[in-house]
């Protein structure tokens, strides 16, 4: 089952003329009840990361890219228009298939109107740092949600590289005109905190650069960056930084060649199918083609620490990016500790690993989350009143977060979303094998990373109504 956007909102490219409905629809209340076994086969949408850097590389790079599983979330679509309007051709080709026709690096013309990207900080972030190596200005702007979200580490190192912020809300914050750099300056930048984006972002707006760009991590975040570039022609490397870092160095001025880009299924998405099997008696259910990137596999990491029952098989690559099939069976869980190192690797799973900790057997300990507080809302205060409002005791001790599993959660209670797309996953998934039902005040963002979450996790048994 997969998402099509509605073919009244699209212009003759194939794109929706509004994405962004959600500031304006009304609440869409849910509710979820325990179920009978969840069973079946489904492949989740594309993964997200993969999506918007084939859209932003393919709009970078000279001749056609073809991109097959495209997410088509309203991020991803967001960061399409975005590209469309920076000059690059953007055309939807069929379900999930996409071509883009570049205008090569710091080839991107000045948009006409505001770039808006709805809900989504990667796409926003990753489009700032390919801005920033032109010699353009762009007005980046959000929804509500990322108006609120920080934007000044983000923009401490394209300034350093050229690029000006012109003007801009209180701490840099959207919405925010960039003038990018007229001759950009390759530099060697640490990042302050292990965040994919801030990497992403210097070294998009590197590959306008003379000379080369560094970026040194203490602790790796995800790579797909750096494969991607790899993918596309550019000359890149990265090595290993102290115990748990790299340094990844990118010649500038490379020209990017189009190529073409299977996407594989989001494993930040898989998540929520996977807890939801892991807790729900009998359940037995199979996802095709997962992202296995060491980089992004975390969570799989830490429920087989558990005691979860998850078998890969099938396993291919493309792109630099490994997949695999998953067979999930439900399985009696146990509390662990989860190092603070793991946290790049599973930063938007530690909601639902969570869930799965609740229902689990004694104390799961997550250290190191203080990355959770940056994301569409405070994750981990929204986290902890998830689990509170329906019976779970847990507490914030710094930036951990400690959960009491009893083996099974109580319910009844009422969550709060922030719109924030994952808490309400979250909270229909534990719904599934709660003693009460569970209520999820508003499942309208889901559309922002997993369209058809709803529909398929009803084709797999879920009760939600």
């Amino acid at each position: 089952m997969w998402y099509l956007p509605r073919e009244s909102h699209r212009d003759v490219s194939g794109l929706p003329k509004d994405t962004n409905l959600t500031d304006s629809d009304k609440p869409t209340p849910l509710q979820s009840r325990a179920s009978g076994p969840l069973t079946g086969k489904v492949r989740v949408p594309g993964d997200k990361s993969i999506s918007h850097r084939a859209l932003i590389l393919g709009a970078l790079a000279v001749g056609e890219t073809r991109i097959s599983g495209l997410l088509e979330g309203e991020d991803v679509l967001n960061t399409a228009k975005s590209m469309q309007a920076l000059g690059a051709r953007v055309e939807r080709t069929g379900d999930f298939a996409w071509k883009v026709n570049g205008v090569g690096v710091a080839g991107f013309a000045e948009p006409k109107a505001p770039l808006d990207f709805g809900n989504s900080g990667t796409g926003c972030r990753l489009v700032m740092g390919a801005v920033a190596g032109c010699p353009i200005s762009a007005v980046f702007d959000g929804d509500a949600s990322l108006r609120s979200r920080p934007m000044r580490r983000i923009l401490d190192p394209l300034e350093k590289m050229g690029a000006k912020v012109v003007s801009g809300g209180a701490g840099g914050r959207l919405p925010l005109t960039v003038q990018g750099a007229r001759d950009p300056l390759p530099i060697t930048y640490k990042t302050p905190v292990a965040s994919a984006q801030i990497k992403s972002a210097v070294l998009l707006a590197g590959l306008a650069a003379p000379g080369a760009t560094t970026v040194i991590e203490t602790e790796a975040s995800r790579d797909h960056t750096e494969l991607m570039l790899k993918h596309f022609g550019a000359e890149i490397s990265s090595v290993q930084e102290g115990q748990h870092g790299r340094r990844i160095t990118l010649v500038g001025q490379p020209e990017l060649h189009g190529a073409n880009v299977i996407v594989p299924a989001d494993p930040s998405s898989a998540a929520f199918p996977i807890v939801a099997a892991l807790i729900v008696e009998g359940s037995e259910i199979v996802l095709s083609d997962v992202m296995t990137n060491p980089l992004r596999t975390g969570l799989f990491t830490t429920l087989r620490e558990m005691g979860a029952s998850i078998e890969e098989s099938e396993a291919r690559g493309d792109a630099g990016e490994p997949m695999a099939k998953l067979r999930v069976r439900a399985s009696k869980l146990r509390g662990v500790e989860v190092p603070p190192e793991r946290a790049p690797s599973m930063i938007d799973e530690y909601l639902v690993l969570a869930v799965a900790a609740a229902f689990a057997e004694g104390t799961t300990i997550m250290r190191g989350l203080q990355e959770l507080r940056v994301k569409e809302s405070d994750r981990l205060e929204a986290t902890a009143a998830m689990l509170r409002v329906n019976g779970v005791k847990v507490e914030i001790s710094g930036d951990d977060l400690i959960v009491e599993g009893r083996g099974h959660v109580p319910g009844g209670g009422v969550v709060a979303t922030h719109m924030d797309h994952r808490i309400a996953m979250s909270a229909l998934v534990m719904g599934c094998a709660s003693d009460q039902p569970i209520t999820v005040d508003d499942t309208a963002f889901i559309a922002t990373s997993f369209p058809d979450f709803i529909p398929m996790m009803r084709s797999l048994g879920a009760d939600f109504s």
